[in-house]
């Protein structure tokens, strides 16, 4: 199912600029969903905000965003508050560097969209940004305010169209070397690395959506099938952490290597 535009605004490049619309690249619609209930009534549960001192609902008019200062004391902020800050991010993808698409790090990306052209007046601007990053190999860095926010964001030509990535701020990206400083490269026999890579080969597929799909899924949806015909589920008893004792991990890969059974 194609997926109502969310976001619509203009690509820039220099004095070049075109419309886009932009779409989420991924959907959680099709997961599994379950609302809490009162197990003796079978009425569903709702979630209501509760002033912390008096114990009172509040109504949403009522509520208001408010930033810490102190112990119980807070700066509240006002909608239009929010609204005076919007920048020229709000509506427009401003492109003003590039970068090698293989110096970024998969580690900074974070949510996926699709951008297209946004009616046929912007078709050939666009195609001409999407094709001159295509031939240099290079990806677009601009910023834009999505959810509220202002975010870093690149964007990757992808066939017809151009993936917009937002990109995770420099403080919420740990250093590496803080967790991996202390791990030695231990020595290894060279068998032991040749048998490694035949195990990695004799199991590498060409990638496909169905190489992550949800097995619980698929479980949770079974049980409730049987369920609703008032048939009582069958539950599969988890299998063993472990299927033998490896005294050793060249006889682990060996063992890994044979036929399955």
């Amino acid at each position: 199912m194609i997926q109502r535009t969310f976001w619509k605004g203009y690509l820039k490049l220099s004095l070049v600029t075109c419309p886009v619309a932009m779409m989420p690249a991924h959907s959680e619609s099709e997961k599994v969903r379950f609302h809490t209930l009162n197990r003796r009534t079978g009425h569903r549960i709702q979630s209501r905000f509760v002033d912390a001192v008096t114990g009172k609902p509040v109504a949403d008019v009522d509520e208001v965003k408010g930033y810490p200062k102190g112990d119980d004391d807070y700066v509240m902020l006002e909608e239009d508050e929010f609204d005076a800050v919007a920048l020229d991010s709000t509506r427009t993808i401003d492109i003003e560097v590039f970068a090698p698409r293989s110096s970024v790090g998969w580690i900074w990306y974070d949510t996926p969209h699709y951008l297209v052209p946004d009616g046929k007046i912007g078709d050939e601007a666009f195609s001409v940004i999407r094709e001159a990053m295509k031939s240099t190999r290079t990806v677009g860095i601009s910023r834009l305010v999505l959810y509220r926010r202002e975010r870093a964001v690149l964007l990757e030509p992808r066939d017809k169209g151009i993936v917009l990535w937002t990109l995770r701020y420099g403080d919420e990206v740990r250093d590496e070397k803080d967790y991996f400083a202390g791990v030695e490269q231990a020595k290894y026999e060279p068998d032991m690395r040749a048998l490694m890579e035949k195990l990695v080969k004799s199991r590498t597929k060409n990638w496909s959506p169905d190489l992550v799909q949800d097995p619980v899924q698929d479980e949770l949806l079974a049980i409730i099938k049987a369920k609703e015909k008032g048939r009582k589920p069958v539950r599969k008893t988890a299998r063993p952490a472990s299927e033998g004792n490896v005294v050793s991990i060249m006889d682990a890969l060996r063992r890994s290597l044979e036929p399955r059974k």
